[in-house]
């Protein structure tokens, strides 16, 4: 089997092709003066990385590296089936939804005295284990549950065979983030987001640059960041980014596509049309970043250093904050492990 095209090169492969989802320049270059306006925000560095993980242990301790792996490794697939069924996890006084369902969840778990960050625990969990982790104050279970204990019993196991934590496990790509993308989809199956498109093999790696991107951001809390290649990290391709992009005028999709998503249409992993709003998130967040470079080169005579995944890390709570704004774009469904 050929290898699959890497996520920036598979994002331009799936644009040059693309039937129902379209980059617009326009957009993309409003979107990089968004992006320009705010090149001196901590929000657009990876600090910011700990104001949108408020509820994981603090950055100086190795178990917040743990608490990262178990967190990303299951996180995928919290859209609810409707509005009135939620999936819901109160955590010392606040109540969560969504992603956040998860994190509150491994915290609330801890607390209680549950080993959960410890690979000697979760790889040999049970199925009723996990369950009482993750239960919601109401009847909406998490979605997937069978499969997060797969991929997080799979991935202690993995762990365990290298040295018994993350930390250890992530050391053998030697600090390259691009190394550690590449053994984090080669060690653990369930980071292994790939598809055909188009008679060619192409990589998406959303929880798999996540998580290197998490790694990142603590160690830059730490103020010990020195990763080479975080360049080669492109946008997280979920559902929420993507509707941001539409709102931004940065990603366009056709009116029958829209439609389909409006009617409630579930999309399957691998169809083209949810390989092209993927496909089509990462080739935009690429254009937003090479204009944004290009812009502070001619107005500032700098170098621009913002990258992809901290665009992400923008654009996923920006989606968040304004989600009354863009409740007439329709966001994709898929159910898989992937994102």
């Amino acid at each position: 089997m050929e290898p699959a095209l890497p996520p920036r090169e598979s994002g331009r492969f799936v644009a040059e092709r693309s039937r129902d989802v379209f980059v617009e320049k326009e957009g993309v270059h409003r979107a990089a003066e968004m992006f320009y306006s705010l090149r001196h925000s901590e929000d657009l560095t990876a600090s910011g990385w700990r104001k949108a993980n408020p509820l994981a242990p603090a950055a100086t301790s190795d178990q917040a590296l743990n608490w990262v792996f178990v967190v990303d490794t299951m996180n995928f697939s919290f859209w609810p089936e409707g509005e009135e069924q939620q999936c819901e996890v109160t955590y010392k006084g606040t109540t969560h939804r969504g992603y956040m369902t998860l994190c509150a969840a491994i915290t609330r778990a801890m607390g209680e005295g549950i080993a959960i960050t410890d690979p000697e625990y979760f790889s040999q969990m049970s199925m009723e284990e996990l369950e009482h982790v993750l239960r919601s104050d109401n009847a909406t279970l998490m979605p997937m549950l069978q499969e997060r204990h797969r991929v997080l019993t799979e991935g202690g196991c993995v762990l365990l065979e290298h040295g018994g934590s993350f930390r250890s496990f992530i050391s053998q790509a030697g600090n390259d983030a691009q190394k550690m993308v590449e053994l984090i989809v080669d060690k653990l199956p369930s980071y292994r987001d790939e598809t055909m498109y188009e008679g060619k093999r192409i990589s998406f790696y959303k929880r798999a640059q996540i998580l290197v991107a998490d790694f990142w951001g603590i160690m830059e809390a730490r103020g010990e960041a020195d990763i080479p290649n975080l360049d080669c990290l492109t946008m997280f391709a979920d559902y929420r980014v993507p509707q941001a992009l539409v709102y931004l005028g940065a990603l366009r999709y056709t009116d029958t596509l829209t439609q389909a998503l409006k009617n409630g249409e579930l999309l399957k992993c691998g169809d083209s049309r949810e390989v092209e709003i993927r496909g089509c998130s990462i080739w935009s967040v690429e254009q937003i970043k090479e204009h944004l470079h290009k812009l502070v080169q001619e107005r500032d005579g700098q170098m621009c250093n913002i990258n992809s995944a901290v665009i992400d890390f923008y654009l996923w709570p920006y989606a968040k904050r304004h989600h009354k704004e863009m409740a007439h774009i329709p966001i994709h469904h898929t159910r898989c492990v992937y994102y």
